[in-house]
């Protein structure tokens, strides 16, 4: 459009621009004259971010945005959404991608019972695998770097003695890619985690009876090989009952000490009183500008033990046991009820108390939360349980087996527990540790469960809910788009990641997806040809996105503003040949 030609009215060259896709809002605002003296007008691309986006209105901007169209700017140039590179090296569906903190290396786990190392430079390339077919593994699952990236956890399912299937974890040297120690894993899902830098947690699992049993965390050194017998390389962290045969599986862990400076508040409220003091970054980038510290919240009530009114544990199981006898209880119990009941009166008092004040009182504060899946109903996890792990935990010197405790003290408590009413099927915590995001199923409104071996149904649309860890309350409504088919006995997991402004999660239906944390909308769907089991941004690089499929790809996906920059940095034949004809002419 002319500058000197007819002008059209902001309302009607508003409207037209509604309907444009964003791109091309972009690029006519480059060539039209009329629209650069309306581009920066706050009012149009408040109306248009809200239009276009479908953002409820009471919604604010996002705390760190300087104007409306430098956010509409970011939804669109930002978002790791174009294709660059397939990795095609694995020969089976790939479970699982982990970033290094550095974001120089990533690894990927395999039903090919292969782990293999990446080197993230301006095109991937492969930099190491191994095979863990020759220690008996089916394959791997899951992979984690230690906090300096010297070590590499892997996680697999082990196949033992006739056949039975456990899980183990092997550690890894960056330096050499040499196996430094493997640890026994049960169940295999509890897949395992770093707790620092050369420890790390496992779990084990023991029946007591046909659906009550014990998970027993285990903190590991990652050197096995001490030769002193005075060093620990094991010590025993927790000792938890399960009811209704449910387990303890996806153990993480939490570090406690930036929950007052978040990179990013969900909660308007705690935005609004941090606005007067929080400074602007630029979004597109990834600074690690930090908030003011939100104002304190009421501390949330911990879980406490039922109460027997007073009746010590050994006389309420007698008196259970003389009701049952003499036909006082009622109505009938089946074999199932029988063992839950008993099992709950035998704890009662053998059970260590919760740790007081759960959340940590100061910002400085080293301690740490042990997150993981569990249930009381049924076997599907449908509950996450946290325990506080305290300085003097964090080591495995000390006693070994928790002789520091009562000898009447068999088992611990959970500190806090989270009820989903589904089927988890995935968890990921932000970079600052403080929320927590959870793939779920739901199971239907006011079902009531009668056999623990017999679960609800599952819905197929996946729920993600979002846990403020400092508050324990859910934040925002769940985040909804991707979806899975497969039934309660074949779910698996779906891992997800979370970025500083994103969240990104696989799903069973083709796709990965990205979500955006402050606005609650889904930004973009990642194609690939089957289950998208996991995804990973780059820790230092948000545009950055890989995602992991059963088709044995993994999928290299930048922003469109990353794949200019690449664009720019390559050299251009034509460009030149084009300059040196000019000259040639001149």
């Amino acid at each position: 459009m002319d500058a000197g030609g007819p002008r059209l009215p902001d309302t009607v060259l508003f409207e037209i621009f509604l309907y444009l896709d964003h791109t091309d809002v972009l690029s006519v605002g480059l060539v039209c004259q009329q629209w650069r003296a309306v581009s920066r007008d706050e009012f149009l691309w408040k109306e248009l971010f809200y239009r276009y986006y479908r953002v409820s209105r009471d919604v604010p901007r996002h705390p760190a945005a300087v104007s409306w169209y430098d956010e509409f700017q970011r939804l669109y140039d930002t978002i790791p959404c174009v294709e660059v590179q397939a990795l095609k090296e694995h020969n089976d569906q790939v479970l699982h991608l982990s970033f290094s903190h550095s974001g120089c290396l990533f690894a990927s786990c395999s039903k090919d019972c292969t782990v293999k190392i990446w080197s993230n430079e301006l095109d991937i390339s492969l930099q190491h695998s191994s095979n863990m077919r020759p220690y008996n593994w089916s394959y791997t699952q899951f992979s984690q770097f230690n906090s300096d990236d010297s070590l590499l956890l892997v996680s697999g399912v082990f196949v033992g003695p006739h056949n039975s299937s456990s899980g183990e974890i092997a550690v890894i040297s960056m330096e050499n890619f040499t196996l430094l120690s493997r640890v026994r894993n049960k169940p295999y899902d509890v897949f395992g985690c770093w707790l620092n830098e050369t420890n790390l947690i496992s779990g084990n699992l023991h029946r007591i009876g046909r659906i009550t049993s014990c998970s027993v965390l285990w903190l590991n050194n990652a050197f096995q090989g001490i030769e002193s017998e005075n060093v620990n390389v094991v010590k025993r962290l927790f000792k938890i009952q399960n009811l209704n045969a449910s387990t303890i599986r996806t153990v993480m862990v939490a570090d406690c000490s930036r929950y007052d400076s978040p990179d990013l508040l969900l909660d308007y409220e705690e935005q609004l009183a941090a606005s007067s003091t929080c400074p602007v970054f630029d979004l597109g980038s990834d600074s690690e500008e930090e908030e003011a510290k939100p104002k304190q919240l009421p501390e949330p009530a911990v879980q406490e033990l039922p109460d027997a009114g007073g009746v010590p544990a050994e006389e309420g199981l007698q008196q259970f046991f003389d009701d049952l006898m003499e036909g006082r209880v009622r109505p009938a119990m089946t074999d199932t009820e029988l063992e839950t009941k008993v099992a709950e009166l035998f704890v009662r008092n053998r059970t260590k108390p919760p740790e007081p004040n759960l959340l940590p009182t100061d910002s400085n504060s080293k301690t740490k939360y042990l997150i993981f899946t569990t249930g009381c109903l049924t076997y599907s996890p449908h509950q996450i349980g946290i325990k506080r792990i305290l300085p003097h935990q964090m080591t495995t010197a000390g006693p070994v087996l928790g002789e520091e405790r009562r000898s009447d003290e068999f088992f611990d408590s959970l500190d806090h527990v989270i009820d989903i009413h589904g089927h988890i099927i995935g968890m990921g915590l932000s970079p600052d540790h403080r929320y927590l995001y959870v793939n779920s199923r739901a199971w239907p409104r006011d079902c009531v469960i009668s056999d623990p071996m017999q679960p609800p149904p599952i819905a197929e649309e996946i729920d993600l809910h979002v846990f403020d860890l400092k508050t324990m309350k859910e934040v925002k409504r769940a985040l909804r788009a991707h979806r899975a088919y497969t039934p309660n006995e074949e779910c698996f997991f779906i891992f997800l990641d979370v970025s500083r402004d994103f969240v990104a999660s696989g799903a069973e239906d083709r796709h990965g997806y990205i979500w955006d944390r402050h606005y609650n909308i889904c930004l973009a769907k990642l194609q690939h040809d089957n289950v998208v089991n996991s995804v990973a941004f780059s820790p230092v690089e948000q545009e950055l996105l890989l995602t992991a499929s059963d088709d044995t790809t993994i999928k290299v996906w930048r922003s469109p503003r990353a794949v200019r920059v690449r664009q720019a940095r390559r050299p251009r034949p034509r460009k030149l040949l084009f300059s040196w004809l000019m000259n040639q002419n001149s």
